[in-house]
C-alpha cells in the first residue's frame, strides 16, 4: 500500500553544495558555490507524490536501464533494442562508464553482480574480485604501511582487476549479441569524445591533484596526466574529453575476448609497466585470475526477500541491519523521525562491528556467515538497542566456535534483471595508468588489515575486503527490485534506507532514493577506511532535508551531528511489476549524481 499521509507536511530537501558543480566559468556551477547556498530555498512543488521527490520514475514494458551517466544509459537502451539481453546491456554500460565516469569505474577494477535468471527462477550471484600480487609479501606491505594502514595510492595497493573476466563470464552464460558488439558504443564515445558532466569533471580534477601532490606515493603520474589531464588540470564541465588509448584497449578486448586482457597483449603491457615502476602486479597474477559464480544470501524483511553477496564483500551487513530492524515497528516510529533514524543507526553500528571483525576472503578464513545473517543472532543483537539512549561501547558478537564505485541496473523483455556494481575503490584508483592502455588500476588492496590474526590480514594472492555490493529484492519468489547505493561504507546503510523507505514507509522507487539520507561514520575497522579523531559514538551526518526537529532531537539524545558532505551514496533502481498479464518496468535514478534512468 502506498502511504502518503505524511508526505505533504514534510519539509522539502534544501539545495546542497554536493549537488552543484562547475567548469570554472563566471556563469558555471561549482560544488560549494556560496551564492547558491540558500537554506530558505527548497525544491519546487510537485502535484503528486512526495514533497521531496525530484522527478517521477520512468516506465516501460520492453526494457529499462539506470546509470550514473545519461550517455551510458542511452547505450544500454540501444543494446536492449538491438535484441540484447540485460547482461549485454550491462556490459555495454560498464564499458561506456569506464570512459565516461573514470572517477568511479573502469577495467582496472573489480565487479560484482546479482541478477534474476528467469529460466532458473532465482537470483544468481557473480564475484569478480581479484587477489593481491603473489610476489608481494606481507613484510613488504607492512613496510609501506603507516600507523597500521596501507597508503591510499600507489602500486602496493593494486590488486588484480576482475571486471573484464566478470563481463566474459556473464556473456558466456547470458549474452545474446556478439561479444564485439557490446564494445561498439564505448569505442565510439572514446574515439569521438563526449562532454564531461559537472560532478564527474569536478572529481577528475580533484583526483589528479591528489595524484600529483608531493608525497602522494604514486610511482608514476605522467600516464595519468596524459590520459585525463588535458591542459594539465583535468576536463572542464561540459568540455569534450577523448580517450583514444582506451578505445584501442577496448578493440583488443572486443576482438580477443577476456584472454586479450589476462594472457594476451594487455597482460604483457601491464606486466612490463609494473616492472618498470617497481610494482608487483604481473602477467602471472593476471593469468591465474578467474571470477566465481556464488549463491547469494537472503533474508526475509517483512515479506520482502532481500539478497546479498557474501564472498569478501560487506553485502551481508545489509541483511544484518534489516534483521535487527525487523524487531522494531519503524512504521509506527514515523518517517524521518528521531526514533526511526536512531534505531537504524544503532543497527548499523552493531552490524559494522561484525563487519570489522569477521568479513574477509572465505578462501583464506572461515567466515561465520550463516550465523551472522540468522534471525536468532539478530534477535540477540537487537536487545542491545535502546530507543532512549546510545549503546556505548559497541562490540562485535561472539561467533560460535564451530564456525568512489558506480552502480547500474538493466532489465530486458524476457524478464531478466541485472544489478551490477563496479569500482576502482577510492575515486579513480591508485593513480597508475599502464603505458598506452587508457585506464587506471584500482587501489582496493588498501582495505587489507595489518593486524595479526585478523581474517582480512594481507596475504599474497588473497582478495581484500570489498565495499562494493549490488542489491536485489524479491517478493513472493518473484523479482521486485534490482537496486544499489554506491559509495564505500555508505552502501549497506544506503541499501537499508531504500528497503525501509519502500517497505515501512511506502515510498515509490524514485522518492525512496530522493528521501533525505543519514550516514554514520566511525565504526570499528582495521583497514584503509578508518576515520581517526571521531567522537566515541561516531559522527552522524544528516542531509539538509532531514527535518530540523529530528536533527535537534538526535543531538539531544547524544549523537554528534555532522554537516552534509556529499557522501550519501548514489542510487539506481529498476522495479518489476505485473499489470494483469503485462510486465511493466519502473526505473529510478539518483538526483545526487549526473545520471538518469530510461525505459521503453
Amino acid at each position: 500500500m502506498h502511504r502518503r499521509t505524511f508526505l505533504a507536511t514534510l519539509p522539502a530537501a534544501a539545495l546542497s553544495a554536493s549537488a552543484m558543480a562547475q567548469d570554472g566559468s563566471p556563469d558555471g556551477w561549482q560544488p560549494g558555490a556560496e551564492r547558491f547556498l540558500r537554506p530558505d530555498v527548497h525544491a519546487g512543488d510537485r502535484p503528486v507524490g512526495a514533497s521531496f521527490a525530484s522527478r517521477s520514475a520512468v516506465y516501460g514494458m520492453s526494457g529499462a536501464a539506470g546509470t550514473a551517466q545519461p550517455l551510458a544509459t542511452m547505450a544500454g537502451i540501444d543494446i536492449l533494442k538491438r535484441g540484447g539481453s540485460a547482461v549485454d546491456a550491462a556490459i555495454a554500460i560498464n564499458a561506456c562508464l569506464g570512459f565516461l565516469e573514470p572517477t568511479s569505474s573502469g577495467i582496472g577494477g573489480d565487479c560484482f553482480v546479482m541478477l534474476w535468471d528467469p529460466s532458473a527462477g532465482k537470483v544468481m550471484g557473480l564475484a569478480g574480485s581479484g587477489g593481491s600480487p603473489r610476489g608481494l609479501s606481507l613484510e613488504t606491505v607492512r613496510s609501506r604501511a603507516k600507523n597500521g594502514v596501507l597508503p591510499a595510492l600507489g602500486a602496493v595497493t593494486v590488486s588484480v582487476p576482475g571486471a573484464v573476466d566478470a563481463w566474459w563470464m556473464l556473456h558466456q552464460r547470458y549474452g545474446k549479441l556478439k561479444w564485439a558488439e557490446l564494445f561498439e558504443p564505448a569505442i565510439h564515445l572514446a574515439e569521438q569524445g563526449a562532454p564531461v558532466p559537472d560532478i564527474i569533471a569536478y572529481y577528475i580534477r580533484h583526483n589528479l591533484t591528489a595524484f600529483t601532490r608531493a608525497g602522494s606515493g604514486v610511482e608514476e603520474t605522467d600516464n595519468a596526466m596524459r590520459t585525463y589531464g588535458l591542459s594539465g588540470q583535468g576536463p572542464a564541465a561540459g568540455g569534450v574529453f577523448r580517450n583514444p588509448d582506451l578505445a584501442r584497449t577496448y578493440r583488443m578486448i572486443a576482438q580477443g575476448g577476456r584472454d586479450a586482457y589476462y594472457v594476451g597483449p594487455i597482460a604483457r603491457t601491464i606486466d612490463a609497466y609494473f616492472k618498470r615502476i617497481g610494482g608487483w602486479l604481473s602477467k602471472e597474477d593476471l593469468a591465474a585470475h578467474h571470477g566465481e559464480w556464488v549463491e547469494p544470501h537472503m533474508t526475509d524483511y517483512r515479506g520482502v526477500g532481500v539478497h546479498a553477496l557474501g564472498a569478501n564483500t560487506q553485502g551481508i551487513a545489509t541483511l544484518q541491519m534489516l534483521n535487527m530492524l525487523e524487531r522494531f515497528d519503524l512504521e509506527k516510529a514515523g518517517f524521518q523521525s528521531p526514533l526511526s533514524i536512531h534505531l537504524q543507526v544503532e543497527a548499523k553500528r552493531l552490524a559494522y562491528e561484525d563487519r570489522a571483525r569477521y568479513y574477509a576472503d572465505p578462501r583464506f578464513s572461515k567466515v561465520p556467515v550463516e550465523w551472522l545473517v540468522s534471525k536468532e543472532y539478530a534477535a540477540e543483537r537487537a536487545k542491545l538497542i535502546r530507543p532512549d539512549r546510545i549503546l556505548t561501547p559497541v562490540h562485535p558478537g561472539q561467533a560460535p566456535s564451530h564456525g568512489d564505485t558506480t552502480y547500474f541496473s538493466a532489465a530486458d523483455k524476457d524478464g531478466m534483471m541485472i544489478s551490477m556494481i563496479q569500482s576502482n575503490f577510492r575515486g579513480m584508483g591508485s593513480g597508475l595508468v599502464a603505458d598506452g592502455l587508457g585506464f587506471m588500476f584500482q587501489d582496493r588492496g588498501q582495505l587489507f588489515s595489518m593486524r595479526d590474526g585478523h581474517p582480512n590480514l594481507y596475504a599474497p594472492g588473497k582478495r581484500p575486503f570489498q565495499t562494493i555490493i549490488p542489491g536485489f529484492a524479491t517478493k513472493g519468489g518473484k523479482p521486485w527490485m534490482s537496486f544499489g547505493v554506491m559509495g564505500g561504507d555508505m552502501q549497506p546503510q544506503g541499501q537499508t534506507q531504500i528497503i525501509v523507505n519502500r517497505r515501512d514507509y511506502g515510498l515509490e522507487i524514485q522518492s525512496a532514493g530522493d528521501s533525505p539520507r543519514w550516514h554514520h561514520e566511525g565504526s570499528s575497522q582495521s583497514m584503509g577506511e578508518d576515520s581517526p579523531g571521531l567522537p566515541a559514538n561516531g559522527l552522524l551526518r544528516l542531509e539538509s532535508g532531514v527535518p530540523d526537529q529530528t536533527k535537534a532531537a538526535l543531538a539531544d539524545l547524544g549523537w554528534t551531528i555532522g554537516s552534509p558532505d556529499g557522501g550519501f551514496g548514489r542510487y539506481e533502481c529498476v522495479e518489476h511489476r505485473m499489470d494483469g498479464k503485462d510486465r511493466v518496468y519502473a526505473a529510478a535514478s539518483e538526483m545526487r549524481a549526473d545520471g538518469c534512468a530510461l525505459a521503453y
